[in-house]
């Protein structure tokens, strides 16, 4: 089922994207996180915003 609601896209996205992910376990961790929870490795990144696009063959 499809939202529609503005403001339920903005908290979806939100709780979605809002995130940083370790490039050593691939775990997710709080946006402001200096370390990663799982493995205490500090190589974090920000989750990409965009959805990946697939190439249709």
């Amino acid at each position: 089922m499809p939202i529609t609601d503005p403001e339920l896209i903005k908290i979806v996205e939100k709780r979605v994207f809002e995130v940083s992910i370790c490039r050593r376990c691939g775990a997710k961790n709080p946006l402001n996180a200096k370390k990663c929870r799982r493995c205490r490795g500090t190589d974090l990144r920000p989750k990409k915003k965009e959805l990946a696009k697939f190439k249709a063959q």
